[in-house]
Formats: C-alpha cells, structure tokens, sequence
C-alpha cells in the first residue's frame, strides 16, 4: 500500500480503494480530475456493514473505450480477496456537472454489490454534491470544495423532501418491489435519516437518523427500528429473503407516518 494512503480505519478498505484509484487513473490518464469518499465514509458512523460510497469527477463524459475499460477494472476489483470489494457503490461524474443543479442526467455507476457499471441518476443529487463538498474524503485530486458549487439549506431541504415524498408515493403503490429483508430495512433507516436531515438541514448518518427519530418520534416505532438496526449485516443474503411479515407491515405503516411528518414540516416551512 501507499505509503501515508489511510482514508479510512480499516487496511483492507484502504488496500482495495488504493488498487481500485489506481487502476481507474490507467484507464482515464488526463480525464482522471479526483476522486473522494462520501457516504457514510464521510457523514461519519460508518461501521463494518458499511456501503463504501464515492464519486470520480472526470473532465467529460466517458467516452465507448474508457466505458469498456472501466467495466474491466470494476470486475477486477471486485475479485480482490476482501470483502469490501464487494461493498463499492459510485458514480462518475463530469466536471462540469458539480456546478449545475442536478436535472436527471444519468450517470455511469456502480451499484452497490454490482461488478458491472450502469447508467443511472443515482448519485445526481444536491445531497451527495453537499457531502462531497462538504465532508467528502480524499482519496486523490484537488479539495472536493474547489469542484462542488456551494448549496443551500433551503435546497437540500427541497430535494430530501421531494424524495421522501415521490419515493414514497411509489413504495407505498408498488410494495410487492420492496418486499425483502434488505430493503425493509434500508427503508425504514433512509427514511429516519431523511426527516433527521430535513429537520436538521444537514446530510447525517443512519444511525444518527435512527437515534434521532427514537428521540423524537412516538416510542411504539421503537422496537421496528432496533430490529431493522439489527438486521443490516449480510445484504448479499437479505436481499434474497422475504421480509418478516409483520415487520414489513409495519414498515409501510411507518413510512406513511414519516412522510406525514414530512408534508407538516414541509408545509410550515415553505418547502412544497
């Protein structure tokens, strides 16, 4: 490894982040600009069960040749003996992108547990450009701050209540999607996270999203929250196993229940 290359508390992340930083500036050459950390990498709280969130800003769009030569080098990294390898979730961004307000333009990306890159919106958002700017962690090129536009409070707290309320629209419409032990849990700690970010006007972390929503929601959500707390080891597994029944009941009920809260707040502070 690297020599003074210590980005996060964990060697074997490091050795896998190194191998893979390195492998995408091959490939990339002068397109490569930087790349950093977000997620809870950066918010803070991150723990062995961690996604490993990051972005890599680019000069411009990725041409055919460097698509086909980044499919190549995700797959290798992917191999790598370690599991974080397999815990690797980002997107490459243009430059010029950082200082445009996000507007559904799809990027390449790769998803979480995926070898492959996609084309998605996943990480076109004010949220993670906060991060990034904000909190983002080195892992090569300039400060994050000299590449991301500053945001507002007042929309960051549009966008998470536009999510919140679009995206759960959908979920409580279409169920069945949802209906496995991963994502019953991620929803219900990306939904305390999203009313703590609302609230606060600040990016934080699932379990301080959870923390917040025991201190400040009604306690017969508690018990729903520690258990799906509990249940965030092994996605690789969870996400092939129905959810309990009753717990993903309860799920959508919390949800309906979040997103009210979400329209009060929404309403009081002028966000709609």
């Amino acid at each position: 490894m690297q020599p003074g290359f210590h980005p996060t508390p964990y060697p074997d992340l490091n050795h896998v982040l190194q191998s893979l930083i390195e492998r995408v500036q091959a490939v990339l050459g002068a397109s490569f600009v930087g790349a950093y950390l977000q997620g809870s990498f950066a918010v803070g709280d991150f723990d062995a069960h961690s996604d490993v969130d990051f972005i890599v800003v680019i000069e411009e769009k990725l041409s055919g040749a460097q698509v086909e030569a980044l499919q190549v080098t995700h797959a290798d990294v992917y191999a790598l003996e370690s599991a974080w390898a397999q815990h690797l979730e980002g997107s490459y961004f243009p430059r010029s992108l950082l200082h445009q307000p996000p507007e559904g333009q799809r990027l390449w990306y790769l998803d979480h547990g995926s070898r492959e890159l996609i084309q998605s919106d996943h990480c076109n958002t004010l949220l993670v450009r906060w991060v990034v700017r904000e909190q983002g962690v080195t892992l090569a090129g300039p400060p994050p701050a000299t590449l991301v536009e500053p945001i507002t409070v007042t929309a960051l707290r549009r966008e998470i209540y536009a999510t919140m309320r679009d995206w759960g629209q959908y979920i409580l419409t279409h169920p069945e999607h949802y209906n496995n032990r991963w994502y019953q849990t991620y929803l219900v700690l990306n939904y305390c996270r999203m009313l703590h970010d609302l609230h606060n006007g600040f990016p934080g972390s699932k379990l301080a999203g959870a923390n917040w929503a025991k201190a400040n929601l009604d306690p017969r959500w508690h018990g729903l929250i520690d258990r799906t707390w509990a249940g965030r080891p092994r996605p690789e597994l969870t996400s092939r196993q129905p959810a309990d029944p009753a717990d993903f009941q309860a799920t959508l009920e919390f949800l309906r229940h979040i997103i009210s809260e979400a329209n009060l707040y929404a309403r009081a502070n002028h966000l709609e």
